[in-house]
């Protein structure tokens, strides 16, 4: 048992891409964590997927023994998080296990909208931060714009910033030793009732559900009998340890300790994140406040396709949203896909991360259909109902009014770019409510943009014409009333409702003729005539024609009368009519694929 005082819990915040996963990769080779040949480059990425992407997807925690130059030895846990913003629930989560955090800002980048939004996330948290300068090495470094910027920006005084360079391993001592003296040690009573907050879980094909939980008051014991309070199931402790980052068994974890709980939880709705476990003879009077609910930004359909069924595609789901709570789903039914589910996710690289991980983690063949957000709509009879899909929208003369969600953006960029970023702006439907310069060459704007605009492709368009400097973190801010119309496409007229958007009314012809033409590239020629049409309501928008293989019926003949030729033609013609009765197009992904990236 460790003495409370010798530990630390800490977590590693940064905007995306500042170093976090090599700050951490330094500090387990400095404590000694793994031995030089299981140290590989962003050790704390264990999924192929993030270290395909480069980035940090789940939180993962390692906990770290450390001698301080005083000679006392220390407990330091490790929580490194993502920094894109559609996994910033995923920070608050490491955060409320925390006393500090170490706060990484690039020298050649500067303070970036993920890093100001992290911050508030830590203050809010009342976490001790330390402000490590990464990347000091670079040629392209700036570490005194980057300390002004930290002053003017965050507020936090330039004394107290490390200067380091994760990669090359200069002052990962010193960044050490600050944990070491300037994070306190965890509040917690040994001998008051179990109190233990669930910050994360997963799924073991052999073990069941693995809980990975903070101990605030109490201590956990293997064979203690736990309750899981939100969901009142009690369990017997088979097996308690801390990741290092590879799993170690010990008998205890006391207060202030985090570690993994293994007590053959099969049921996998039990282990909520969130939730506080407590011992059931000793119960605490009162849960952990545990987190927000995570609120879905982006919805859309999953069908499974090919060899996979509606069943795996469930169960895949209930094991994915165990290890990712923010995302959420709900069966649904298409008449074009079949049977599916409608999923919410925060944002759009969220989405498509949880796509891969179903296809790789649990071999699916999934089709998604276009993301679509959430809308309030208010009848004649003033009911109000939030709709996830187009196909739930009331007919037009059944509605008083739609409101869309609206975001508040936060987005950095350097001066040279601000005519195109402003002009990106305006084209989305942005409301500009603050610009300022935070440096010489700096520029910091607050949008409000409307939700619906910023899921096609906004982000892809403002790295794009920023060539990447400009970053962006958002937050939701509220519905608001809008003239939108819901877009239908049709198939050989029949309605396709996976293919059907709601689109400001502006917006509707161009985005209906941009993706008619599209479609028309991408769906397959068949043996008959096929139409695309984009509708509002019965009125005819936009039409294309995908022109129908033809056999060359003419070929066996060689002079003779034209009245041979006509008959051979018509028949052709009334065999192509009767296939297109009883013909189905085959519909493939990358058409609702085209959805996404009309710009």
């Amino acid at each position: 048992m460790e003495p409370m005082k010798r530990i630390r819990n800490f977590s590693i915040i940064a905007h995306i891409d500042h170093g976090k996963s090599t700050l951490a990769d330094r500090l387990l080779e400095k404590t000694g964590a793994l031995s030089p040949r299981e140290l590989k480059e962003q050790v704390l990425d264990t999924m192929d997927l993030e270290r395909e992407k480069g980035i940090t997807i789940k939180a993962q925690t390692a906990r770290l023994r450390y001698k301080s130059s005083s000679g006392e030895e220390y407990i330091l846990n490790l929580i490194d998080t993502p920094g894109h913003v559609d996994f910033s629930y995923e920070v608050s989560r490491s955060l409320t296990a925390c006393e500090g955090a170490l706060l990484v800002i690039d020298a050649s980048q500067g303070v970036e909208a993920q890093t100001l939004a992290n911050t508030y996330l830590a203050l809010q948290n009342d976490l001790v931060l330390i402000p490590v300068i990464n990347k000091i090495d670079l040629a392209a470094a700036n570490p005194e714009l980057t300390l002004e910027q930290l002053e003017n920006i965050i507020g936090l005084k330039r004394e107290e910033a490390i200067m380091a360079s994760a990669k090359k391993g200069t002052a990962i001592d010193q960044v050490l030793e600050s944990i070491v003296s300037r994070i306190p040690s965890p509040r917690g009573n040994p001998d008051s009732p179990l109190k233990a907050l669930i910050f994360d879980s997963w799924f073991d094909s052999y073990r069941g559900v693995i809980i990975l939980v903070r101990v605030f008051d109490g201590e956990l014991r293997t064979g203690t009998q736990v309750e899981l309070m939100a969901c009142g199931a009690s369990y017997e402790v088979e097996e308690v340890g801390f990741l290092t980052p590879k799993p170690q068994k010990v008998e205890c974890l006391a207060a202030g300790e985090v570690g993994y709980v293994i007590a053959g939880i099969k049921e996998l709705n039990h282990a909520r994140i969130g939730d506080t476990v407590t011992e059931k003879k000793r119960r605490v009077a009162q849960a952990l406040p545990g987190f927000k609910e995570a609120k879905p930004m982006v919805f859309c359909g999953m069908f499974p396709a090919g060899e996979s069924s509606v069943d795996d595609l469930r169960k895949a789901l209930q094991k994915l949203r165990l290890n990712d709570s923010s995302f959420q789903y709900e069966p649904e039914n298409s008449p074009a896909l079949g049977m599916g589910f409608r999923c919410g996710f925060l944002g759009l690289l969220h989405r498509e991360i949880v796509q891969e991980r179903l296809e790789r983690e649990f071999d699916l063949n999934l089709i998604t259909t276009a993301p679509s957000v959430g809308f309030r709509v208010t009848g004649k009879d003033d009911r109000i109902r939030e709709i996830h899909n187009p196909s739930q929208l009331p007919l037009p003369h059944q509605v008083k009014k739609i409101e869309e969600p609206f975001l508040e953006a936060l987005i950095i960029t350097p001066d040279r770019y601000l005519g195109d970023v402003l002009k990106l702006l305006e084209s989305r439907r942005g409301e500009q409510k603050k610009m300022e310069y935070i440096s010489t060459q700096r520029i910091f704007l607050t949008y409000l943009l409307p939700l619906n605009e910023v899921v096609m492709d906004f982000y892809n368009q403002l790295k794009s014409v920023s060539q990447g400097y400009a970053s962006m973190d958002y937050e939701f801010s509220g519905f608001r009333e809008s003239p939108l119309v819901k877009l239908d496409i049709l198939i050989n007229r029949e309605d396709v409702d996976a293919f059907s958007l709601i689109v400001h009314k502006d917006k509707a012809f161009s985005r209906g003729k941009m993706l008619v033409e599209k479609m028309r590239k991408l769906i397959p020629r068949q043996q008959w005539e096929v139409s695309l049409q984009a509708a509002i309501g019965k009125r005819v928008i936009a039409r294309e024609t995908i022109k129908p293989y033809r056999k060359d019926v003419l070929a066996k003949l060689y002079g003779g009368d034209y009245t041979r030729k006509m008959k051979l033609l018509e028949k052709q013609k009334t065999g192509k009519k009767r296939m297109k009765k009883i013909g189905r197009v085959e519909i493939p992904q990358e058409a609702f694929l085209a959805l996404l990236e009309i710009k």
